[in-house]
Order: structure tokens, then sequence, then C-alpha cells
């Protein structure tokens, strides 16, 4: 009954069936050989499911294949090669279904109005295919019609006769420039999309499609307008307009009481919305970003179930209406990159308000007093306040405000916000954050990147994951952050007047620490370093110019531990920074990118990942970056015994100016790194963290030649110590001399009396 050769792909020929009378079910897909079926297929009249997806050699199928009069299922997809069908494919009439997606079928044969019970047809791109058969509309059980990415040029009228039709898709039709108005008969049709074909207008019959759900016209670049016919769709839910050249929305589109999405992203000729808009009770979703689009009207705030809306890059976007606040609904708000500079008194009504992401761009606009394309250049604009209701967003989750001129005092209420778990205040112009902020006992994410004028921080929340406060120049002093038992991340990147960091050592969960450009607090993070705050640790960076003399060179050969699995692979190095690389580029780039880490096998490079140098300091100074891989990255699953792995710079490099100083890598096996007690051990015993912690500790604990010129200096100390053992060597040379001389002398005048008295 049934017989599956799936993926059999050394099948060239198929074998008379004549004797298998019972079949009902024949798989073949992914039969790539197969180029022929035997005649005898077509006799095989209990047959009701043939399945050649993907035979791509396939070239015909059986002349006669009159005798599948039971096949409801026949799959031709990815058939490449097969250019027709049989004349009296009409004769299966049982046939439901008919996929021919990918084939190279030109035309359909004139049987097919005969299959009255066919309900889908595919031919989804077939490039060949320029025109349907007028008789298409004879085919009365039709439920979906796809012709997706064809070479169709024109739909015959008689496609209103299939009053069936659930579902027309004609998308990617790049010569299809026309839609009949005999479309407006398809009363049962639900889904229409037309996206990315050459449509130049939609016809005014388009109106009477009263059971229309999902209509879809994005990317048609021909299309300017809409048929005011539009506003007729009463059962419409989604309307997708992205990338057309429309300038307007038909006048009463509030009449779809039914609209629940709407997108009109890219619609760059669209500058407002009509005011009936408001009238949409059921509308959920509003997407418009990337439009040139004005000003909302005011009845936007009647939207009482608007739940998402996106207006990033609407950069002539000037201001929110004051009724913004009556969308009691809306749980996402991304306003990125616009022109708005204040928030309405009325914005912390906003009750459902889990997400606003509104950070902008300064780099995009120029400097001084110019405009961008019809928007104020922020720099000219006042600081920005957050409106005294702000604090009201008691569900707000994540707030993104980057770059809106923030300055003065920040609400002390701001604890009331007490559901916000990322905070990204980047870019601005506050010297300080309210004590308050420690009450947001669930904030995870504390980002303050580029605030050059903020001073100092107030205690934190104990709840915090990651703490940005990269390239805040200005800032002095950082809390006692021993609470933050939770910490993963601190990134402090040219923090350059940063004196301390106080509590670092107890931070038991912190797995990566930047600090490139921190000169004025690096010793003193040098000594609170731990076995506690180290253990966890993937990536460290800080001013330095030597790592562990314990760790292996910048090339080594793996060889297995017997009984003892690798755990991490550890790698250091001294990277320094020359003036080849701009500080306009240093700027741009989030971190250094030109150190490789590899795995070679006999020459052969088999892997290689960047190292993760995050923080590109300003200075020239050298810095010691430390990597810890963990035994699930291909760098340390990869390797295997007699591979080697390196360290190098990339070739040829991505920036120039970055220059390797020192490098080594560190191998840690199961147990090296596991000892957790405080009581001092054996060096030896040590565990590698803490052996670490101890290497950072020496080089700031009573060494007098630590610095760049500390080789030297050792050198000199030696060259000092020999000179004052030759001279020593040469004194006592001396000494001894004189003393052989005296006993010579004594001796021989002993000698001479001792003769004279005998």
């Amino acid at each position: 009954m049934v017989m599956n050769l799936s993926s059999c792909c050394y099948l060239v020929s198929f074998p008379d069936l004549s004797g298998c009378g019972n079949l009902e079910k024949i798989v073949l897909e992914g039969c790539v050989g197969l180029i022929r079926l035997h005649e005898s297929i077509g006799n095989l009249s209990k047959l009701r499911h043939l399945n050649l997806r993907r035979c791509s050699n396939l070239i015909a199928l059986p002349n006669d294949i009159s005798g599948l009069k039971n096949l409801d299922s026949l799959i031709l997809s990815g058939c490449s090669k097969l250019k027709e069908l049989p004349e009296n494919i009409g004769h299966m009439k049982s046939l439901k279904e008919l996929l021919l997606d990918g084939t190279a079928i030109a035309a359909l044969p004139g049987s097919i109005f005969c299959l009255e019970k066919l309900e889908i047809l595919s031919l989804d791109g077939c490039q060949l295919m320029k025109k349907l058969p007028n008789c298409i509309g004879s085919l009365s059980s039709l439920l979906e019609l796809s012709l997706n990415d064809t070479g169709l040029e024109e739909l015959p009228d008689s496609v209103g006769f299939l009053r069936n039709l659930i579902k027309l898709r004609l998308m990617w039709c790049k010569s299809l420039t026309k839609i009949p108005d005999a479309i407006g008969n398809l009363t049962s049709l639900t889904e229409l999309m037309v996206n990315s074909s050459g449509i130049g207008e939609l016809p005014a019959s388009i109106g009477s499609l009263s059971c229309l759900r999902d209509l879809s016209v994005g990317e048609c670049k021909f299309l300017t307008k809409l048929p005011d016919s539009l506003e007729a769709l009463a059962s419409l839910i989604e309307l997708q307009l992205d990338g057309t050249a429309i300038t307007n929305l038909p006048y009463h589109i509030g009449t779809m009481k039914m609209l629940r999405k709407l997108e009109i992203r890219n619609c760059k000729n669209l500058r407002f919305l009509p005011e009936s808009i408001g009238k949409m009770s059921a509308l959920t979703t509003l997407n418009m970003f990337n439009t040139n689009i004005t000003e909302l009207p005011e009845s936007f705030g009647m939207l009482e179930s608007l739940f998402f809306l996106r207006l990033n890059k609407c950069r002539h976007l000037r201001k929110l209406p004051a009724s913004i606040g009556n969308l009691q609904s809306l749980v996402k708000l991304l306003m990125e990159e616009t022109a708005v500079t204040e928030l309405p008194e009325s914005f912390g009504m906003l009750s459902s308000l889990v997400t606003l992401k509104m950070a902008k761009k300064p780099e995009l606009f120029p400097t001084g007093n110019s405009m961008l394309g019809g928007v104020e250049n922020p720099s000219t604009q006042d600081a920005f306040e957050l409106p005294s209701s702000f604090c009201n967003l008691t569900m707000l989750e994540e707030l993104d405000a980057r770059a809106w001129r923030i300055c003065g005092r920040i609400p002390q209420d701001f604890e009331k916000l007490s559901s916000l778990e990322i905070l990204n205040l980047g870019q601005n112009d506050f010297c300080s954050l309210p004590s308050s902020l420690k009450g947001l006992s669930i904030l995870k994410k504390l980002l303050l990147p580029e605030c050059i004028n903020l001073v100092s921080l107030p205690p934190l929340p104990s709840s915090l994951l990651e703490v940005n406060i990269a390239h805040c120049t200005a800032l002095e002093s950082i809390p006692d952050i021993s609470n933050l038992e939770s910490l993963q991340e601190l990134n402090l990147t040219n923090c350059e007047k940063v004196i301390d960091i106080p509590g670092l050592e107890c931070l038991r969960s912190l797995r990566r620490l930047f600090m490139s450009g921190c000169t004025s607090c690096s010793s003193a993070v040098k000594r609170r370093f731990s076995k506690v705050s180290l253990r966890n640790s993937y990536n460290l960076s800080i001013p330095g110019n030597r790592i562990p003399n314990w760790f292996l060179g910048e090339s080594i050969t793996f060889s297995k531990c017997k009984n003892r699995e690798l755990k991490y692979v550890i790698i250091g190095v001294v990277v320094s920074l020359n003036d080849y690389l701009p500080a306009e580029l240093r700027n741009q780039l989030p971190g250094v990118v030109e150190i490789q880490a590899n795995i070679l096998k006999l020459d052969k490079l088999l892997f290689s990942t960047t190292l993760n140098l995050r923080g590109v300091p300003k200075t020239n100074e050298e810095h010691i970056h430390l990597c810890r891989f963990p035994d699930y990255h291909p760098l340390v699953s990869k390797l295997k015994d007699g591979y080697t792995l390196s360290v190098t710079k990339r070739n040829p490099p991505a920036f120039k100016g970055v220059e390797l100083k020192k490098c080594g890598i560190y191998l840690v096996f199961e147990g090296d790194d596991d000892y957790e007690g405080d009581e001092p051990v054996d060096e030896k015993q040590q565990s590698v963290s803490e052996k670490l912690a101890n290497f950072f500790k020496s080089l700031e604990k009573d060494d007098p030649i630590s610095g760049p010129d500390c080789e030297d200096e050792i050198q000199k100390q030696l060259q000092m110590k020999g000179q004052e053992t030759r001279k020593s060597t040469s004194s006592y040379s001396k000494i001894n001399f004189i003393l052989v001389f005296i006993v010579s002398f004594v001796f021989l005048l002993l000698s001479w009396l001792w003769l004279r008295l005998h």
C-alpha cells in the first residue's frame, strides 16, 4: 500500500508496478537521479498520493496517466527539468492538490478545466509561466491559487469565476502590472498577497471583497495611491503597505473597524495620517518605521486597543500629540531617531507601557545651526527634562533614552519605576543620578556610556547584571559595589579619573571587566583582584605591560592530560595602539579586533577566532588583556593531540595601528581551579584564579622597577652586580698575592738561617 523511497539519490529508473495494484501512496521525494517513471504507474487505480518533490532530473511523466482516478495529491515541486504535464491530466477526477513549484512548465494543459475537485494549485517560481489559460475559471472547487515569483504578465478575467477561492498569491510577479476588475467577484477571498509585484494600482472593485481579511501590497514600487473603495473592506484585519509610493491613506480609513495591523514602513511619500484613523478601535499594531510623517493627529489618542507603535527613523516627526496619554493599552513604543524633543505631560498616563525605546543618534546630524531635511539639528535644541509624570510608568521594564540631552535633575521618585529591568541613559548631559536609583530592585542593566558630565554614581541596586559607564570621562567616584553579587559585566573603558573600585574583590559572578584607559585606578584595582573576583572571569582588560611568566609562549602544541579533561584555555596578550589608528576611528570601534587565536594541524588552519578585546583606549599605553575560553567554545572543543594553538595578529590587518607586544597561553585542566578555601596553600597547590590574583598584586606591591622600562632596569641591576663582583674579586686577588709573598719570604729566611747554623 505504501512505497517510500525518499532520498534514494542513486535511483535512476523505476520498475513495472503492474503487480502492485493495491498501492495507495508512493513517496520518491529527493530521488535526484530519477529521470523517468515506468508507464505502469498510470494504471494504479487505487493510488491516492504521489510525491516527486525535488526529483530534479525528472524530465516527464508518463503520457497516459488516465488510470489514476483516485489520486488526490500530486506533488512535483522542485522538478526543475519538468517542462510539461500530460495532456490527459484532466482524467484525474479526484485530484485536490497539484503542486508545480519550481518546475520548467510554461503552460497548463487545456484539460485542466476538468479537475473539478482541485482545491490547491501552486505554481510558485515557474518563471516560464507567462499566462494562465482562460479555462482556469472552471476550477470551481479551487481554494488556493499561488503564483508567487512567476513570469505572469496578466491574469485572465475568468479568474473572477473562482467563487470559492480563499487565497490568491501574486508576490514577486515583476511582469504583472495590472489586476483585472473581475477580482471583485471573488466574494470568498480572505487573503490577497501582491507584494513586490509590478502593479501600479488596485482595481476599484477590490471594495467588493467583503470577506477579505489580509491585504498585502508591500514593496509595490509603482503603487502611488489606494482606491477609495478600500474603506469598504469591513472585514480587513491586516493591511500591509510597506515600501509603496503612496502619498496618503484613504480619508475614511477609520471605517475599517476590524483592522488590527497596519504596516506602512518605508513609505517615504507619506507625510500625514487622516484624522479618521482614531476611529480604528480594533487597531493593535501600527508600524510607521522610516516614513516622512510630520505629525500625528490629535485623534490618535482614541486608538484604545493600540498595543504596539513603531515610529523609528521618522526624522520629520517633531512632537507627539497631547492625547497620546490616552493609549491605555500601549505596551511597546519605539521612537528611535525621531525629531521629537519633548514628551507631553500626559505621557505618564501610559499605564500599560512596558518598553520605551526613544534613543537618538546625534552623529547622524551635522554640527552647527544647520538643518537636515527640514529637521532641526538636536545640538541647537534646549536641554531636555523628563516630564514630572514620567515616574508614573510603573509597568515600564525597558527604557532607552540615549542622546536626549537630559540634564538638570532627574526626578528623585525614580524608584517608582519599580518594574524597570533595563535602563539606558547613555550620551546624556546630567552630572548625577538620584539616590533613589538603588530602589530599582529588579534592575538588570544600567547603561550610561558617554555621559561625559557624570561625576559620581549613587549606590546601585544589588540586582544588576551589567553596568556600562564607558567613556564617562568626568566620573571620579564609584560607590562600594560589594553588594552586586550577580554582576557579570562591568565596563569602565576610558574612565580616566576614577581612582578606585571599592568592593570589586567581592564580585563572585563577574565575567567581563573592561578597564582600557583607566590609568588612575589600575594600581588600586590590581591590588583588589582576588581569587573570588577572577574565578569566573572570561574577559579582562586593564593597563599593564606584563603577563604571568607561567603562561606558555605565543604557540603551543597540545598534548592531552591523562585522566583530566581540558576545562579552559586562557590567552593573555599585551597590546598597544599607535598613531596609525586615528582618534575618530577609535571612537567608532567597540574594541581591538586585530588579535586572533588559531588552531592548526600541520600548519593548516582549522579554526580561528578574534579575541574579545572590548574597549579602545584613548592613549597609546600598553594594556593587558586576558581571555578565557570554556570547554564548549570551539577553540577548546576542537583541540586534539598534536594540534597547534597560536596567537597572531590578523593578516592582512583590518585596521592599522595595533601592536601585539606579548602573548601567552595557559591550559586549565580539570581540578586546576577548583580550590575555594581561603587558607594559604603551597604555591604549587594554588588555584589558577589565586595565581592570577597574586600576579596582579605583584605588579604593584614592592615593585620599584614596575613600568615600561622594567626589563632594562633589571639588566642594569644585573650589570651593576657583575661590576661589584669583579671589583671584589680583583681586591681579593691582590691580598692573596701579598700574603703569598710574605709567607715565601719568611720561608726563605728561615731556610738560610738553618743552613748557617748547620
